[in-house]
């Protein structure tokens, strides 16, 4: 269960149906069992935030239990104990009752060598105001004038559990244990930048289950999905659940078994964007890759990959081809509009699954912002489609296919992700930090991989390579989104390991990385399988 994510609604419904379990008790155990860990040997003392709710009950049992375990624990709680949630008060009375007591401040310890944040959990849906806001800064300015680990239990205080947005003040965490299930906030938008090391432990329950959804809309951006139930949980992004496709090759093969891709795009001074895309596929293990080049000036062949095949774009739309891959560095002129509908209706009656990313997203927004879905138009086509039908916005990609803006999008991602899949009947992977992919059933996921040396030019193009090579090779839809999103990210990962990058790491240095990862995943799956029988 540690991929398992569940947002806020399908939190509460576990713990309502665990409620004569003491789930804070164990919590409180848990959490002090790893800052036990997590404490530095140094003669300092445990600085514990205790809120005014349940988070602060977690944070009163793990105190409980430090002083217990004869740590020097200093518990500062400015709330009301009267004011308290049952459960958070049964734990104030278990830590009262122990003979310890709570400071209103943070005392002047001249060193900390471990700070708890139990100040706001998963509930919390506001900006945090004063005088928790002092406390938060105070901790954060500590923690860094220490150098000791600072635990949030739960999530961080200040950032959304759900969507990973961060408001006004919060925590920067350097570890956080989570409690149940994973949340996903913690992995996507600003989670990763605020939750440092994440730990889960489920308290003895089983949080597991498909049938929990969300009982309300998570933003107004799921409005035209609301006759449909949204899953409340998903899942982070993980090789076990492509595994059943990671297979070595048989001898008995040639380039014909392994698919033909398509790349549609390269217009005047855009060509390396369908030339990086192409190569990603080519090295991924596409049995032919062929580019089809907008730019009339444009080579007769790669210099750095002369293996592949360029065309005309006219040329390319002829070829006999297992995927088509339309949009990096296409345009949005009407020529590109043009070639990308007769792409869309070529891939449409020809069955053969279709990856649309950077401007063939963008030519969408501009046909639907200048008159919508009419008969013909490239929305309409992509209703229609049997084939699998894949898309890769980033933020503002996604915010244009939504006629919204860029922070809209950052607010929920998981919302956009999914609001996009359904509207199109696609599967979509809204990039960014902690990339969200979504069904056209409304189910999601996020994908832990990958570092900021992503955020790079042309690193789109690479993944829409490498998700065309995989099509080709046979991979279906459901499999191949979350497979390529996870060795991008493994790749950029495997790089900075290596002293390549994240700073200065560049999309061309991605791709031999991914074959090498991808070979790595195959080798390692089937020596697993060998040592099953």
């Amino acid at each position: 269960m540690p991929d398992l994510l569940c947002c806020v609604s399908a939190l509460r419904r576990i713990e309502a149906a665990a409620a004569g379990q003491p789930l804070m008790q164990r919590a409180g155990r848990t959490a002090a069992e790893l800052a036990a860990r997590l404490c530095r040997d140094d003669g300092g003392a445990i600085l514990v935030l205790a809120g005014p709710g349940n988070n602060g009950g977690d944070a009163l049992e793990a105190a409980r239990w430090l002083h217990e375990w004869h740590f020097s624990v200093h518990v500062v709680f400015p709330g009301d104990p009267a004011r308290l949630p049952p459960d958070a008060a049964a734990a104030h009375a278990r830590f009262t009752g122990a003979g310890l007591q709570t400071q209103p401040d943070i005392p002047a310890t001249p060193r900390w060598s471990l700070i708890i944040d139990g100040l706001f959990g998963i509930g919390l849906s506001r900006a945090i105001m004063s005088p928790y806001t002092d406390l938060i800064e105070k901790a954060n300015r500590l923690a860094a004038a220490c150098r000791c680990p600072l635990l949030a239990l739960d999530c961080p205080s200040g950032l959304n559990a759900d969507t990973g947005r961060a408001t006004g003040t919060v925590i920067r965490a350097s570890h956080t244990i989570s409690f149940i299930a994973g949340k996903p906030g913690l992995y996507t938008a600003d989670g990763p930048d605020l939750c440092g090391k994440i730990s889960i432990d489920a308290l003895g329950l089983n949080a597991e289950n498909p049938e929990i959804t969300a009982s309300t809309d998570r933003s107004a951006l799921a409005t035209e999905t609301a006759d449909r139930a949204t899953p409340a949980s998903g899942h982070l992004t993980a090789m076990q659940a492509f595994a059943h496709c990671l297979r070595p090759r048989p001898r008995n093969s040639h380039k014909g078994s392994y698919g033909s891709v398509g790349i549609l795009g390269g217009a005047a001074g855009m060509a390396g964007a369908a030339l990086l895309a192409g190569r990603a596929a080519l090295r991924l293990g596409s049995g032919r890759v062929y580019v089809g080049l907008l730019d009339t000036n444009a080579p007769a062949f790669d210099p750095a990959q002369v293996e592949l095949m360029l065309r005309t774009p006219e040329a390319l739309l002829t070829a006999d081809l297992s995927v088509l891959a339309c949009g990096p560095g296409l345009g949005v002129s009407p020529a590109a509009h043009a070639l990308l509908l007769t792409a869309c209706t070529k891939a449409r009656t020809q069955m053969v699954p279709l990856v649309l990313d950077a401007d063939a997203l963008n030519l969408i927004a501009v046909e639907n912002a200048a008159g919508g879905a009419s008969a013909g138009s490239l929305t309409t086509t992509l209703a229609v489609r049997q084939a699998p039908t894949l898309l890769t916005p980033h933020p503002a990609e996604a915010a244009r296919l939504l006629n919204c803006t860029t922070q809209v999008i950052q607010t929920d991602r998981i919302a956009a992700a999914c609001t996009i899949a359904g509207r199109f009947r696609a599967w979509v992977a809204l990039k960014g930090c902690g990339t969200v992919i979504a069904s056209p059933d409304g189910c999601w996921q996020i994908n832990p991989s990958g570092n900021p040396g992503l955020a790079t030019a042309g690193s789109g193009d690479v993944l829409t390579g490498l998700i065309a090579a995989l099509l080709a090779q046979g991979w279906p839809a459901e499999a191949a989104l979350p497979a390529a999103v996870h060795l991008h990210g493994a790749a950029a990962d495997r790089l900075a390991a290596n002293g390549i990058g994240p700073i200065g790491l560049t999309a061309g240095e991605l791709i031999d990385s991914a074959r090498y990862c991808f070979n790595q995943w195959i080798s390692e799956n089937s020596q697993k399988i060998s040592g099953k029988c």
